[in-house]
């Protein structure tokens, strides 16, 4: 493990990222790549050493040129390994036939409201074992691997009773130490209002409060604490009351917000000082510009728009108010059951107005942010984790323009090579 220091040159573009470690990009700042042409980067051990041009660094590491390991870049770019920061990466089943479902007229929240959703997946993740959820989850982790990221966030969820909640944020730590990429965790005991609490929504939140997030704080089982916040499911007063009980046991608040219907979430994300609010459809002006004022970070889910086949984001409107966004997929077996963060950067650009160098810096840098990673990874700086992706591209333009596709040549995670010309390579 990590023998040799990595030298890797002649990249057609090295897409820097410097300069957003500290805080997130917003407006023009989100176009501002700092990319080297014909780049290379050195590494040791599971640092990024050295980064700049080809003949820089061949100057700098002339006298150990011999002892390391090249890769060459020629016609391909190197970017920062990119993050995904809202997954729902633990659960078991599938629900394809709601896919179905759907395409025959039926909504999303009919469907969860007849059993179905979240409440169907509830269920087989119960029935699951812990052994079944960490092999699921691997086989996921390996997908998202195949597409370039070497980040994630996991969130429980899909449980809604602490034995199940536990399980999932226990195989996600699980499958985090057996699989190169990371798993960021995150507790979502409020997802939905279990059937047995149907009537009584505020004794369920009590219970997550009294119960469920001590121990999460106790076993140190996540560092941040969601809920769903939508009409039917939680109001802006259950979700105010649950986030400002996770502060209090440490857990940064996250919300999922404004997905179905304009609900206030995104101005409570602002008051509660919650490190990003995600999906955010039906966002207002007034919450964007909140959350832009107090620097929280916009997750969109272009994905789950598409799947659902909904309007998407307003993304264009939200940088252009200043408001830091990022993407992610949104992984999970209702809403948006892919592990393409590439496919997420294209609908971006399509659907959300973005361009493609902003749709970058939201899958990388910013998407760190959104999951307290940045001083880490997210972009291409000398001390951060040498987690860095290869695309068989000439540029990054071409990223967007050939949509729908798996332009991976070769992914390092931790200074290791893990992908290699498109393959998993990683040792277990």
């Amino acid at each position: 493990m990590h023998s040799k220091p990595i030298f890797i040159k002649h990249a057609n573009q090295m897409i820097t990222l410097k300069g957003g470690s500290k805080q997130p990009l917003t407006k023009e700042k989100m176009s501002e790549l700092h990319i080297i042409e014909d780049g290379a980067v050195w590494i040791e051990e599971d640092r990024i050493k050295s980064a700049g041009t080809t003949a820089e660094l061949q100057a700098e590491y002339q006298s150990r040129l011999q002892e390391a390991e090249i890769i060459d870049a020629t016609g391909k770019i190197l970017l920062p390994g990119l993050v995904d920061p809202h997954t729902h990466l633990v659960y078991a089943g599938s629900r394809e036939e709601e896919f179905n479902m759907r395409l025959n007229g039926a909504t999303y929240m009919e469907i969860m409201n007849n059993g179905g959703g979240i409440h169907a997946t509830t269920s087989m993740t119960r029935n699951a074992s812990e052994e079944e959820l960490v092999d699921a989850s691997l086989v996921r982790l390996d997908r998202f691997l195949k597409h370039g990221v070497t980040t994630i966030e996991a969130k429980s969820g899909y449980g809604l009773d602490w034995e199940t909640e536990r399980k999932q944020l226990t195989a996600a730590r699980k499958a985090d130490e057996l699989h190169p990429v990371e798993v960021v965790r995150t507790f979502m005991g409020a997802h939905a209002v279990p059937a047995e609490y149907k009537e009584n929504p505020d004794a369920f939140i009590d219970l997550v409060i009294e119960e469920m997030l001590p121990k999460v704080a106790e076993e140190k089982l996540a560092e941040f604490n969601d809920i769903f916040c939508e009409r039917g499911v939680f109001t802006p007063e259950q979700s105010r009351k649950l986030l400002e009980a996770g502060k209090k046991h440490g857990l940064i608040p996250k919300i999922h917000a404004d997905e179905i219907e304009p609900y206030e979430g995104a101005e409570l994300a602002a008051e509660v000082g919650a490190i990003s609010a995600d999906h955010l459809l039906r966002a207002s002006d007034k919450g964007m510009e909140m959350m832009a004022e107090k620097g929280v970070i916009g997750v969109l889910l272009p994905g789950t728009a598409f799947f659902l086949m909904a309007e998407a984001a307003r993304g264009r409107r939200m940088i252009d108010k200043g408001v830091p966004v990022a993407l992610s997929t949104d992984c999970n077996p209702g809403s948006s059951p892919t592990c393409s963060m590439p496919f997420m950067m294209n609908l971006a650009c399509m659907h959300m107005g973005l361009t493609p160098a902003e749709a970058i810096a939201a899958a990388t840098i910013n998407a760190a942010h959104a999951i307290n990673r940045a001083e880490e990874v997210g972009s291409i700086e000398p001390g951060k984790k040498a987690d860095l992706l290869l695309l068989n591209v000439p540029n990054y333009m071409q990223m967007q323009y050939h949509y729908g596709m798996n332009h991976t040549d070769t992914v390092i995670k931790n200074g290791e090579v893990v992908v290699k010309g498109g393959s998993l390579c990683y040792q277990q």
